[in-house]
């Protein structure tokens, strides 16, 4: 019974990396939409999100059935429950992805991103796409180095969505209001979509350490 037990966590396991993929390339593609105002992929992306969501539907479902039929304890209990809240994360993340292909739509056939921010939102774009991809790694290996990493590689994109604001309020700004509004809701959609990778990463290591942070397990080894 034991072994069929950890098949099954390991199953979950799986699962849930399957997502981390899926969501790394949706990413990826809505990165490309808006850097080509490409109308297709950005069609493609909405129309393709029903599988991500049955995805995130039959992982939750198969968390809480693990949670009922065999009622885990302990290291086990936490993997089960990181589990559903990961799940809930990478939802969020394919929905943001979602988010930035219908702004591709609404301002097609003209480029959603002014000219001048384009490499500013590639890079937000690969930030994003490795992020996504090293929290699929963290919740296979549990491994809290990654995790650390995750959080690290955040604060960059934080740093890119913060001081956007200061090119949208230089004075030479051209590109009028719409566009400013644009760029600022598609710069938080970027930074939210990293902040759940790193929500993913805690979780996954919450389950092997039983703490809630990453600082918190920093100075627990320490001592």
């Amino acid at each position: 019974m034991r072994d069929v037990y950890h098949e099954q966590l390991g199953q979950l396991v799986d699962r849930l990396a399957g997502m981390s993929r899926m969501v790394s390339e949706s990413m990826e593609r809505a990165t490309f939409a808006i850097s080509e105002s490409d109308l297709d992929v950005a069609c493609h992306i909405v129309a393709d999100h029903a599988r991500l969501e049955q995805a995130w539907s039959d992982a939750e479902h198969y968390a809480f059935a693990i949670l009922a039929l065999q009622s885990p304890v302990a290291t086990d209990l936490r993997v089960v429950l990181a589990a559903i809240h990961a799940t809930k994360s990478l939802a969020r993340m394919g929905s943001l992805t979602v988010h930035m292909a219908e702004a591709v739509q609404r301002r097609h056939p003209h480029p959603v991103v002014p000219q001048l921010l384009m490499p500013r939102f590639a890079e937000m774009g690969r930030i994003a796409i490795w992020l996504a991809a090293m929290a699929g790694q963290v919740i296979v290996t549990r491994d809290l180095t990654f995790a650390r990493t995750l959080a690290t590689v955040d604060e960059e994109m934080d740093d890119l969505h913060r001081t956007l604001f200061t090119v949208i309020d230089y004075q030479e700004w051209a590109y009028g209001t719409a566009a400013a509004v644009d760029v600022t809701l598609l710069s938080r959609l970027y930074e939210r979509f990293a902040d759940h990778a790193v929500s993913v990463a805690r979780h996954s290591t919450y389950a092997v350490t039983g703490r809630p942070s990453f600082d918190d397990v920093a100075v627990a080894t320490s001592r």
